[in-house]
């Protein structure tokens, strides 16, 4: 049988204070409710499991405490007559789930969980998106039973009318509440039955967009731009030919090269997005580019300096978030070398990705592709190259219109 019992947790919290908490003990494995309230170490009477008279709401609190406890020991009790074999775990899982019973509480565990795994784009993006369904509600939570395909359908609208944004960034919001739901089907918070998403109802649809990358041309003028005077723009449009160079790498992995990750004239890296590892030749214009930036005594191995004031590279929030605040800043820069070489495409660092997709056009296999874009699927390609391959449907259209 399983032991529950209040106790005071040792580890005070930064005000000095310690946790008040339930302790389930079954099988010599231990786990802890906490209730919600620090007191000071003083102020515990460890035998009576109680609040010291010398605490302010000695009685309110023990009252409190009462009630927990009975509830816990019920819960215990219930689930060991329905199952003799009950781990602790499983115990404190029925009694206080992770992140609560509310869709709030549980969009809170969210948001630590992608805080904690360092990834800081989702989280900053996420979290904005968690604000408004909540100033939707007028500031209140909400159960899980009552989020419905009408309640979302409202949200939308209201999402696209109150910010102004377009359909992918108001399904983005509904993609968001997805995600939380099925976290909390999976940890048995809500039963599935209350799935307001697929056939039938909520189906999650992203519009198209064009993709439009510049031509080889293009490229050969920002190639020959002389950027000596502005050292931005010049780190800009080189961060951005690296990435071409290398099939569209992504900035945020070209940001991450080390010099350690080439050998031999050839790159070797895992793309950070699916870890898909591979080694590509270092063209002589990407070689010309990384002469320009070595340094005498460096401090770091980063090949890009873009980087180099982050502390800890193992800590991928500070990592992501500083990545963030570059491409930011470099992409201002291409706007300005945009206007240099007198493209009136909009020039960003994502762009060279489409750049190299548009020029490849169907010039090189699916398959080729599928490896030099580190896709995890050939559909994913196909998908994706289909932006840039037009030749057959011109061919289609010129028969015609050229009887």
């Amino acid at each position: 049988m399983a032991s529950v019992k209040v106790v005071l947790r040792q580890k005070p919290t930064k005000e000095g204070l310690f946790p008040l908490a339930i302790r389930i003990t079954k099988d010599r494995k231990t786990s802890f409710i906490h209730v919600g309230y620090n007191i000071q170490q003083k102020e515990w009477d460890a035998d009576g499991q109680r609040v010291k008279k010398n605490h302010p709401n000695s009685n309110r609190l023990n009252n409190f405490l009462l009630k927990k406890l009975a509830e816990a020991t019920d819960t215990s009790l219930e689930l060991e007559t329905l199952k003799s074999e009950i781990s602790s775990k499983a115990v404190k899982q029925r009694i206080k789930p992770t992140g609560g019973m509310t869709f709030f509480g549980q969009a809170d565990e969210y948001l630590d969980q992608l805080k904690r795994s360092g990834k800081f784009n989702q989280y900053s993006a996420d979290k904005p998106r968690v604000k408004h369904f909540k100033k939707f509600l007028k500031d209140s939570d909400i159960s899980f039973a009552d989020i419905n395909t009408t309640l979302l359908k409202q949200f939308k609208a209201y999402v696209k009318g109150t910010y102004k944004c377009a359909e992918r960034t108001a399904v983005n919001h509904l993609v968001v509440i997805r995600t939380i739901f099925n976290q909390a089907i999976a940890a048995g918070i809500t039963d599935r039955k209350y799935y307001p998403f697929g056939k039938g109802k909520i189906v999650i649809k992203f519009p198209e967009s064009n993709k439009i990358g510049l031509t080889a041309e293009e490229i050969k003028v920002v190639e020959s731009l002389d950027l000596t005077d502005n050292p931005y723009e010049q780190h800009a449009r080189n961060v951005w030919l690296f990435s071409f160079y290398f099939a569209g790498m992504r900035v945020s992995d070209t940001l991450r090269l080390k010099w350690s990750d080439f050998n031999n004239d050839r790159l070797f890296y895992s793309m950070g997005k699916n870890n898909k590892a591979d080694s590509l030749q270092v063209h002589p214009k990407a070689l010309a580019i990384l002469r320009s930036y070595k340094r005498k005594n460096p401090t770091h191995d980063l090949v890009f300096p873009d980087l180099e004031t982050v502390h800890d590279m193992k800590d991928q929030f500070a990592v992501q978030q500083r990545i963030t605040q570059r491409v930011k800043a470099i992409n201002e820069w291409l706007v300005e070398v945009a206007k240099k070489a007198k493209v009136k495409k909009k020039m960003t660092m994502h762009i060279a990705r489409h750049s190299f997709g548009n020029i490849s056009g169907d010039k090189i296999p699916i398959q080729m592709l599928k490896k030099l874009y580190r896709h995890s699927s050939i559909t994913t390609t196909v998908g994706y190259q289909a932006n840039f391959i037009h030749r057959d449907a011109d061919d289609a259209l010129n028969s015609v219109i050229s009887l």
